[in-house]
């Protein structure tokens, strides 16, 4: 149903007109449940300022409005049919997509940036009343542009003050586009030089410059300044970008400026929906009722109300209790709007700016990043190794040190690759830009990619770490995920483990995974690699050291049948139990390895006693057989027996794993004829009687309570029998 705000001039009064067109959603959706309405409105004020208003609009009622209500309201916005919204993009009942691109200022102070967003929009994005005193941007501004029905824009307004540089790389760390503000009254000034310098060092690919104040200048002037910046923009990515002559006072340029910015928002590719969930945060606020309350451009990924979420690196965790998106309040959002979320359980003191929004379990925060780094050609000095710096990621800014991996200093234009070790905990994936500043004075210096987010902790061997970040750097997509499952090596890595490590969208991950474990390159554990995936390599490797750790085993202990299965695995670094039984599943099947029960031998290990040997084994059973329910202790008996310790505890230890002697405790062993007689002697006890006491039990074997104790303990513990008092009744 399309649901539209009509204002009747006749009556004052704003009208509901609906009528219903065709539905279109995509073909793999289904309806489910009741059709949900929500009218959607966006006022050029931030405030919901006529609440009675809203609720009457909202209820389907006809209210008398005034002109400056009218103003403030979008009238164009439409009812959407949230059930059949598809996850992504947006699509609206007339079957049109939605199409969400976040821009971002950049410039000089003073250069008109804040005006210019206002003329565009409508909307003051300086908030603070500092910010109107001073007739300075201090904090980040916000604001949206609906250029057509498809196509939305929501602006970034950064501050251009070069005390606030910090300020303003929290807010264009998720630009798609930036508008590049030059004063004509002063042309190119530092903080335009700076600004421009971290979107390139972001990457930004597409942008407009918008040459503010023509109205205050002289046309020779202007020409003038028009030429600079021409010298100015060559070799960067604004080369040929548009230039637009404009004036927030007098509204001269403004249309072309709106059509440049379209034209240019119309080629930029939407963010991809289906990437894992992350919501840099930029503000936290309260709001009476609701409260917490933060703000971000959603850089990947959707979120919808109800989903649980944490808060990184605090691990804070809560739900979405309310979505919004440009201060209309949706069901959900999707990666390229900006997006407040009202998290319920959580105070204003306990986030900042800098925190990270995502899904739990999804994100590994760390300390450590392995990096590519560029310095920039006009870097006022080399950058030597293990310099202390500011470290800029999304709207976070965290001090690090700059560990050069293959150089003691780094001079303007040069880029290697560096170990980036950080003063607090944060979170990135692989393809994440970065930017560095000096720790003082703070400049833009340089930046770069994140290469490996949660690279291993233990040192590596130069060259080798080298060639691996080469290959993560400029390798395909294959090479990329095999360096990876290398690099983890006898540790399973699961495909949300590396979407987190690889540069990758999720459909390139699938087939490059794929084609490893079909190619023999990759194993995968669990159904369909549900477990995760070890490169073939790290798995030969580890059978060959269970190989050469059972023939040590077995030279050390010749007459010992196996070597216990957790011994085993412990001997062997970093080895979970999913990947160990699937080794020792594939030795046994290609009879390299024998499985009997919970011990492990070399399939060609047979052992066998020589001749003294078995005699000693002999003796020992028969003094074991006589001994009743009295046996000796260990070291008497191999006395008795005529054998060496070691040799007599290595043929005693294989009547106990052959189950000729029974261990009931700490050498006190019973050969199994009296076990199971004192096993049989205690339960015919229990058809008579419903206990039985330790002197009831000496009695019954008659033996002295040294041995009684221990028999009973035993019994206690295979659960024959349990305590009840001072007495043993039937465990069951």
């Amino acid at each position: 149903m399309d649901v539209r705000l009509r204002l009747d001039a006749g009556s004052g009064q704003l009208r509901l007109s609906h009528h219903s067109p065709c539905l279109h959603p995509h073909p793999w959706q289904k309806r489910t449940g009741p059709r949900s309405r929500l009218v959607a409105f966006r006022f050029q004020e931030c405030q919901w300022k006529n609440d009675l208003f809203l609720r009457a609009v909202l209820a389907g009622m006809a209210v008398k409005i005034t002109t400056t209500n009218l103003q403030r309201l979008d009238v164009t916005n439409r009812l959407r049919d949230s059930t059949l919204l598809p996850r992504s993009p947006v699509c609206y009942d007339d079957g049109v997509t939605m199409k969400h691109i976040i821009i971002g200022t950049a410039g000089h102070i003073d250069h008109g940036k804040t005006s210019l967003v206002k003329a565009l929009t409508g909307i003051d994005t300086d908030r603070l009343k500092e910010e109107k005193e001073r007739g300075i941007s201090i904090e980040l501004g916000f604001a949206n542009l609906a250029l057509s029905d498809d196509l939305h824009l929501g602006i970034v307004d950064v501050p251009g003050h070069e005390r606030f540089v910090k300020t303003m790389l929290a807010g264009v760390g998720g630009i798609d586009l930036v508008v590049l503000v030059i004063g004509a009254d002063e042309g190119v000034m530092p903080q335009t030089r700076e600004h421009l310098h971290i979107c390139e060092l972001l990457q930004v690919k597409r942008g407009v410059v918008a040459l503010t104040k023509v109205d205050l200048v002289e046309p020779d002037w202007l020409e003038m300044v028009q030429a600079d910046l021409k010298e100015f923009l060559a070799g960067t990515f604004l080369e040929s970008a548009p230039v637009v002559a404009v004036s927030a006072v007098t509204g001269q340029g403004l249309p072309q400026l709106r059509t440049v910015l379209r034209e240019a928002a119309e080629t930029i590719e939407p963010k991809r929906h289906d990437g894992i969930f992350r919501l840099p945060i930029d503000r936290v606020f309260t709001i009476k009722g609701f409260g917490t309350v933060v703000t971000g451009t959603l850089w990947s990924g959707t979120v919808r109300v109800g989903d649980e979420v944490v808060v990184l690196p605090v691990e804070l965790r809560s739900r979405v209790r309310r979505l919004q998106v440009h201060g209309q309040t949706v069901e959900q959002a999707w990666a390229g709007q900006r997006i407040a979320v009202n998290l319920p359980g959580l105070e204003v003191d306990q986030l900042s700016r800098g925190d990270l929004l995502a899904f739990p379990g999804a994100l590994k925060p760390t300390m450590i990043f392995d990096v590519s780094l560029a310095l920039l050609k006009d870097a006022p000095r080399v950058l030597r190794n293990r310099a202390r710096v500011r470290f800029h990621l999304g709207t976070s800014e965290i001090l690090a040190r700059v560990v050069l991996l293959d150089r003691e200093e780094l001079k303007p234009t040069e880029e290697t690759f560096a170990h980036l070790r950080l003063e607090e905990m944060a979170t990135a994936l692989a393809g994440d830009r970065y930017v560095i500043r000096s720790y003082s004075p703070a400049q833009t210096v340089g930046g770069g990619s994140i290469l490996d987010p949660n690279p291993p902790v233990r040192r590596r061997a130069k060259a080798p770490l080298l060639e691996h970040l080469k290959v993560l750097q400029t390798g395909t997509s294959g090479q990329q995920v095999e360096r990876l499952l290398l690099q983890a090596g006898p540790v399973p890595i699961t495909l949300d483990a590396l979407r987190v490590s690889a540069s990758l969208d999720e459909t390139t991950l699938r087939r490059e995974i794929t084609r490893l474990v079909e190619g023999g390159v990759a194993m995968a554990l669990g159904a369909k690699g549900d477990l995760g995936y070890v490169h073939r390599l790290s798995y030969d490797r580890l059978a060959a050291e269970i190989l050469s750790r059972l023939e040590e085993f077995h030279r050390q202990d010749p007459l010992k049948d196996g070597l216990p299965k957790e011994e085993l695995r412990s001997k062997l670094h970093q080895v979970g139990p999913v990947l160990f039984t699937r080794l020792l599943q594939g030795l046994a099947e290609t009879q390299r390895i024998a499985i009997d029960r919970e011990k492990v031998r070399h399939f060609l290990h047979h052992p066998t006693l020589s001749a003294p040997e078995q005699a000693v084994k002999d003796r020992l059973v028969a003094i074991y057989q006589k001994a009743g329910f009295q046996p000796p202790d260990l070291e008497p008996a191999l006395a008795q027996a005529g054998a060496d310790s070691k040799t007599g505890i290595t043929i005693f230890h294989r009547l106990a794993d052959e189950g000729t002697v029974i261990k009931i405790k700490d050498h006190f062993y019973l050969h199994r004829d009296h076990y199971s007689r004192a096993k049989e002697m205690l339960l015919g006890h229990f058809t008579l009687h419903a206990a039985i006491s330790v002197q009831q039990f000496k009695e019954l074997l008659g033996v002295s309570r040294k041995f009684a104790i221990p028999f009973l303990e035993h019994f206690d513990s295979v659960k024959l029998t349990r305590r009840h008092n001072d007495e043993r009744v039937p465990y069951a």
